[in-house]
């Protein structure tokens, strides 16, 4: 029973040694068991036994930890402007062999605000140093750049002890003179002109597109109407032209243009009176809409007395709405219709006056020929009658002077035909004053025929002797026989003036 005593005993301390020495250790805390080994153990999320009395346990924090950076007071930057910056850090432990032994020697059984306390100099110093190679704006525009050097400036130091630098942020950067709020307020005032500038060419691009649409839109439905237009004119046209062309082939050029003015009459009444009807179909419809209005009206009367007024007043607006609607169509198709029949009477009297000038055109060739062919009789028998003369020689010269002389005097005697009366101053003899005014006309038909080169009384007297007058120049007449002629009446007679006579 001694032994059985001894060996429970036993196997209880050996239970009570292995429950005291049994240690798990937890995810973001290393145990580190030391003793007669030469190797120290790392328990890192995970269980392991340590011999009582024998080994021993220390800890170690292996969890992130954030670390506050401050600059403590404003460090010139390159620029020379001081700048006071609160980052944070988060460290740890390495994870691997190396990390563990070197964060041991440093941190073994170091709780958490002792780390910082550690590390926070180490990294104060490395930012400080940063701040001096960088200028303000570069600062303030790029802040993970500066947290990135900060960050692989401090690694180097903080390799030596064992801990890894997950990330450094800044939280906040101040300076000492206000030039950070002086360049934001520069950059929100180009901002906020950007701003301004990119909406006035919204709105512009919006007013320009909405333009080129409206634009588009009036250059569709105008080019549609000038197709529709242009269509319609030539097909007017074309049945005009085929209309004229059979009217040509059935009459003359002025009977076609009598039965071409009556057609285009007719379709210009046609056009005026298709508007009428147009007119009056519109003016129906209108009153057929109206009766419909008046019944939707009296339909609605019989509704609930409290919807009643606003039913009735919707439809009175809806119908008035509608009857101003289908008056300005009524009124716009009146106007096409007169400007369509407007356009067709124009285009009539184009047509009339075409044809019109293609008549007086035709009489002009006409007469012109005409002319033509009365020039070439006229020049042939000028031809035929040089050749007679030439053939009869000088007796037929005097045969045609001789024929031309009762026109001579008859135009030489026509100016007289006009004058009432003439008033001579003389002897008082009249026979005598009628011989002197018959040889005056007689000397002023000689004188006459003398500048025409003509020597009459040679010609007769060659013609009559049988010989020719020898060519050279005229002979004057001799002098008149009888009494000289009466002087001007405003020349001094030299006899008592006597009685004047009328002739």
């Amino acid at each position: 029973m001694i032994y059985i005593i001894i060996g429970v005993a036993v196997v209880v301390v050996l239970l009570l040694l292995i429950g005291t020495g049994y240690v798990k250790a937890p995810p973001d805390t290393a145990y580190i068991i030391s003793g007669y080994r030469k190797e120290p153990r790392v328990l890192l999320g995970r269980a392991g036994i340590r011999i009582p009395f024998l080994e021993r346990k220390d800890f170690l924090v292996m969890k992130q930890i954030s670390i506050d950076i401050k600059t403590n007071g404003y460090i010139p930057t390159l620029d020379f402007i001081g700048v006071d910056i609160d980052a944070v850090a988060k460290v740890r432990v390495k994870a691997d062999a190396e990390g563990i032994a070197l964060a041991m020697k440093n941190f073994l059984n170091s709780k958490e605000d002792r780390i910082v306390a550690a590390l926070t100099d180490s990294l104060q110093g490395n930012m400080r140093e940063i701040i001096g190679t960088v200028k303000l704006k570069e600062l303030c525009n790029d802040r993970k750049k500066f947290g990135d050097e900060v960050q692989e400036k401090a690694q180097r130091d903080m390799n030596a002890l064992g801990i890894e630098i997950i990330s450094c942020n800044i939280q906040r950067i101040d300076d000492e003179k206000g030039l950070i709020v002086a360049l934001g307020q520069d950059n929100m005032s180009q901002i906020q002109k950007d701003a301004s500038i990119a909406k006035a060419q919204a709105d512009r691009d919006v007013a320009i597109a909405e333009a080129e649409a409206r634009k588009m839109a009036n250059d569709a439905q105008v080019k549609a109407d000038l197709d529709i237009a242009e269509r319609r004119n030539d097909l007017e046209i074309r049945q005009a032209e085929l209309k004229r062309q059979a009217d040509i082939k059935r009459a003359e050029a002025d009977a076609s243009y009598r039965i071409t003015e009556q057609e285009q009459r007719k379709t210009i009444e046609t056009a005026a009176m298709m508007a009428d009807i147009a007119r009056t179909e519109k003016q129906a419809d209108l009153e057929q809409r109206g009766v419909l209005v008046e019944r939707q009206k009296l339909e609605a009367s019989i509704r609930a007395k409290a919807d009643a007024d606003l039913y009735a007043q919707q439809k009175a607006a809806d119908a008035d709405l509608y009857k101003r609607q289908k008056e300005a169509e009524a009124r716009r198709f009146e106007q096409e219709q007169e400007a369509e029949a407007a356009k067709r009477i124009a285009e009539a009297e184009r047509y009339a006056k075409t044809q019109e000038a293609e008549g007086i055109a035709a009489v002009g060739k006409a007469e012109a020929a005409a002319i033509e062919a009365k020039s070439l009789a006229e020049a042939e028998g000028i031809d035929k009658k040089a050749e007679a003369m030439k053939k009869y020689g000088e007796a037929a010269i005097v045969e045609m002077i001789t024929k031309a002389m009762p026109e001579i005097a008859r135009a030489l005697a026509e100016p007289l035909s006009r004058i009432d009366h003439i008033t001579m101053y003389g002897s008082g003899n009249t026979t005598g004053l009628v011989e002197e005014l018959t040889k005056n006309l007689t000397q002023i038909s000689a004188g006459t025929m003398e500048s025409m080169g003509i020597d009459l009384p040679a010609l007769i007297a060659g013609l009559i002797g049988g010989k020719l007058a020898v060519s050279g120049p005229p002979v004057p007449p001799p002098p008149p026989a009888g009494p000289a002629p009466a002087p001007a009446p405003e020349s001094v007679p030299t006899e008592p003036v006597k009685e004047p006579v009328a002739v």
